[in-house]
């Protein structure tokens, strides 16, 4: 059975809004996108993909990667974005997706997932997609968190764990420091 694996870039203030992009999302007046290019945090704590067997993004990340990522041919990372399998949780996308290797999630989302997670040997990555890790989260599906924490304060921001999201208690699994001062630290949930 795969894990769902929520792997996010955060400021050391827990801002995950737009890390790779200055228009990736100004939702809320948000005038900060793109801090986390500078320290390229993605290439350097890519561990926790080696055993991903696919993508499980929100409605916002999936339509925001297929705006780039398809258009970025000369990035080896865009034929993996391309080929790898992604699993879509929305309430309003149709099928069929616009990008190849792409699925709906369809009824009830902790059941499909629950479904999904006992058929998969590999891994479901979560990338951005922040109001849905924090809907997985009363259920405890995801299994395991890799928070990229990079070493500076946005002051605004959506934020990872928003006021409102439950109670839980992580233990440290491992941690790696890149050379631009980003920590790549993993917790699981204590059950």
């Amino acid at each position: 059975m795969g894990k769902i694996i929520a792997f996010i870039n955060v400021s050391l203030d827990g801002v995950m809004q737009a890390p790779a992009r200055p228009d990736e999302d100004p939702r809320g007046g948000f005038t900060h996108g793109g801090w986390g290019a500078p320290y390229a945090a993605m290439a350097s704590a890519g561990e926790a993909m080696a055993n991903a067997g696919g993508l499980l993004l929100g409605r916002r990340t999936y339509e925001n990667f297929h705006s780039v990522w398809p258009k970025r041919k000369e990035s080896p990372y865009s034929a993996y974005m391309d080929n790898v399998q992604k699993y879509v949780a929305s309430r309003t996308l149709k099928e069929p997706l616009p990008w190849q290797n792409s699925t709906l999630l369809s009824g009830d989302l902790v059941n499909a997932l629950t479904e999904l997670k006992k058929s998969q040997d590999k891994d479901l990555v979560i990338m951005g997609s922040g109001e849905l890790i924090r809907s997985l989260m009363p259920d405890n599906l995801v299994d395991e968190f890799v928070l990229l924490i990079h070493p500076l304060v946005l002051g605004q921001g959506q934020r990872l764990f928003a006021d409102g999201v439950p109670s839980t208690p992580l233990e440290l699994v491992s941690t790696k420091t890149t050379d631009k001062g980003v920590i790549a630290a993993t917790y699981r949930p204590i059950t």
